[in-house]
């Protein structure tokens, strides 16, 4: 049996919520391993729905252990929140079934103010982040002088750390005209907040080797989509971590060796939230069918999605970047009805055609997609749990996307409850 990393194979909003929670319930222990409440998991369990930003999905089933791996990043305040919100629907939290690494950064709410300002500023290159302090929380991580949760324990100590951080965050909002930020208006409030957060921080790495010696099995949540990778994906419209599955180990305290099956979600077509590339965006019609059948709105901001048709070079190209062995392809059911579909399967660019997308950012914005046709089915797919209840066309059109991305489709999810999934090969036991 291997553990099984799951991550997005596009740009997030892949359904991972649903797959995670699928998968869950065959898994002991669930770990989030990057990102923070920017991510957005919607579950569907007995017709109540959760709404989950920065714990691990497996939270919500009784007997299972959530882990946040320290390379989320932490906003304590988003975390009680949300804590509160899952017990008040019976959900039961408590360090018992949760554990966040001590050594994971934290996001403060001077984080939150300049991810905002920056990005109401820079009227000609937005992003499009959510405004979370995701970024900025990152940028202090690497740059050495970030809180992390352990901090919170040693109260005579914190008060230096923050004067270490504000000499950095000082300097930068004098710069861009920001009142300076006094020490004890963070002291204060981390002051209130750390006896919520630090009964659930713990070393992570060493409960994930205690749960791997007993054999249990480890489910790895990622956050976003490979395309919005620091490093992979669209960048610079991309968020502030590695989301592809290499960084699970890193992210969660593990040797590789740790992951075993990797599956990749993606639609059956594509979405975007926010700025940046999107090759097969279709601005008409069509685009809007599709999101509005498709219910096309954020999790966590409630933006609408961009929307276009399947992208098989991207996704082929994250199947490679993000080490993808399977994918969960979701929402086909939102294509019934249409009289064709299409798959791109290239791009134009200049007098040549590309079979991946290009890593400069001018080249992205000016990428033409090929298409191939195929016919679409009148039929539905929607709650269809076995191959026999698909339509041949809805079929071959699956079959064509596998050939496409060079990798299968090991689960097929064709709405919203968790039971309307095809399973096609567990990714824990490989059959």
């Amino acid at each position: 049996m291997a553990n099984v990393a799951v991550i997005g194979a596009q740009w997030g909003d892949e359904g991972k919520g649903k797959i995670v929670d699928w998968l869950s319930a065959r898994a002991d222990v669930v770990v989030r391993f990057q990102g923070g409440h920017n991510a957005g998991h919607t579950l569907v369990i007995d017709g109540v729905t959760y709404k989950l930003s920065l714990l691990p999905a497996g939270v919500v089933r009784p007997g299972k252990f959530g882990i946040i791996g320290n390379g989320v990043v932490v906003d304590p305040w988003a975390l009680v929140d949300e804590i509160d919100r899952l017990k008040q629907l019976g959900v039961k939290v408590g360090p018992g079934n949760l554990m966040i690494a001590e050594n994971a950064a934290l996001i403060l709410p001077l984080h939150r103010e300049l991810d905002r300002f920056r990005e109401s500023s820079n009227r000609q290159s937005k992003i499009g982040t959510t405004g979370r302090g995701i970024g900025p929380a990152y940028e202090d991580k690497v740059g050495r002088r970030a809180l992390r949760v352990i901090d919170l324990k040693n109260p005579d100590t914190l008060g230096a750390k923050i004067e270490r951080l504000l000499a950095h965050h000082n300097a930068l909002r004098r710069g861009a005209g920001i009142d300076e930020i006094e020490p004890e208006s963070l002291l204060q409030p981390l002051t209130e907040i750390a006896p919520k957060v630090l009964p659930y921080a713990g070393p992570v790495w060493r409960k994930l080797e205690q749960f791997r010696r007993e054999d249990r099995r480890i489910l790895f949540e990622g956050a976003q989509g490979a395309l919005l990778d620091v490093d992979h994906g669209t960048y610079p419209y991309v968020t502030s971590s590695n989301t592809v599955a290499g960084q699970a180990a890193a992210g969660a305290g593990c040797g590789p060796r740790d992951i075993g099956y990797v599956l990749g979600i993606a639609k059956a077509y594509t979405t975007r939230v926010g700025e940046g590339p999107f090759p097969t965006e279709l601005q008409n019609e069509t685009g809007e069918r599709i999101g509005k059948t498709g219910a096309e709105f954020g999790t966590v901001t409630g933006r609408k999605r961009r929307c276009g048709w399947f992208d098989s070079v991207l996704v082929r190209q994250t199947v490679v970047t993000g080490g993808i062995d399977g994918i969960a392809l979701t929402k086909l059911d939102v294509l019934d009805g249409f009289d064709r579909v299409e798959i791109c399967v290239g791009y134009r660019l200049g007098d040549g055609v590309l079979d991946h997308l290009p890593a400069d950012s001018c080249d992205q914005a000016r990428v033409e997609p090929v298409y191939e046709t195929m016919p679409g089915w009148s039929e539905s797919t929607r709650g269809a749990r076995s191959w026999a209840e698909l339509p041949a066309l809805a079929i071959k059109y699956i079959r064509r996307i596998e050939e496409l991305i060079s990798a299968p489709v090991a689960l097929l999810s064709t709405s919203p409850e968790r039971e309307d999934t095809i399973l096609v090969r567990d990714p824990f036991t490989g059959r």
